[in-house]
């Protein structure tokens, strides 16, 4: 029997009754979990199996799956589900756990991470992109690539007028390097800075910082590139749903 906290990721229905839960704990990383009886009209476990759910959870350990036993419901997020908006970066938060985390692998940055994340988007109105973006470079910097940005990555010099960001070296190249990895994407110094001060501004914050709207799109797109690069996938689902919103108004 182990107790964790826990937030639910995804949920899949089992059975007429059941659910079988991605859940991304404290403790013990990515697990599968079996609720049994949670889709019963009158179920007390309802609330705790929903995504974005934050729960204590009581657990034992079967041969497939850990079971649901006990979950005391700490914060629901509910908040996030009243603006499509919210709801959609949010589904991407939850999504950018389940595809990059490996089974069972503690990491309590991420975990921490997860939970800001999903704090501040519960009550934000403006500046998803630039919240997203944050996000992204913080994430993948927790999980060991953080991205190299005060020089060449392949010779080390400083002093580069023509920018370009490599995702296969994970940093900025000069133009001498570029013969050695041609496919780097064109940048310039906005989007440098822009990437430099998004990922070191508290994420709280993030809205203090100055990017055109134009270059933060770009930066956006290169994390989602770096990102899936580095997990090793071909694309994130959700995002299929931030693309069809109008970025006028995120």
């Amino acid at each position: 029997m182990i107790r964790t906290e826990g937030i639910v990721l995804k949920e899949i229905r089992y059975k007429d009754t059941s659910k079988i839960l991605s859940v991304y704990t404290r403790k013990y990383g990515k697990i599968g979990v079996m609720a049994r009886g949670a889709y019963r009209p009158k179920s007390q476990i309802i609330a705790n199996t929903q995504a974005f759910s934050y729960n204590e959870y009581q657990l034992h350990r079967g041969k497939s799956f850990f079971y649901l036993n006990q979950a005391d419901i700490i914060e629901s997020f509910y908040s996030i589900r009243e603006k499509i908006e919210r709801v959609s970066f949010g589904y991407y938060l939850l999504e950018l756990i389940d595809k990059s985390m490996p089974e069972e692998q503690e990491n309590n940055k991420i975990f921490d991470l997860l939970i800001k994340g999903l704090t501040i988007l519960s009550e934000l109105d403006k500046g998803y992109f630039k919240f997203i973006t944050a996000y992204e470079l913080k994430f993948i910097s927790f999980l060991g690539y953080k991205p190299y940005l005060n020089k060449c990555v392949l010779c080390g010099k400083t002093n580069i007028n023509n920018l370009k960001f490599s995702i296969s070296e994970g940093g900025i190249i000069c133009n001498s390097c570029f013969s050695f990895n041609s496919s780097s994407i064109n940048i310039d110094k906005e989007i440098l800075e822009g990437m430099n001060s998004l990922l070191y501004s508290p994420l709280e914050d993030v809205n203090k910082v100055i990017i055109s709207k134009e270059s933060l799109y770009k930066l956006h797109e290169i994390m989602v590139q770096y990102i899936l690069y580095n997990i090793d996938r071909q694309k994130f689902n959700s995002l299929s749903l931030i693309n069809s919103l109008d970025k006028e108004f995120i």
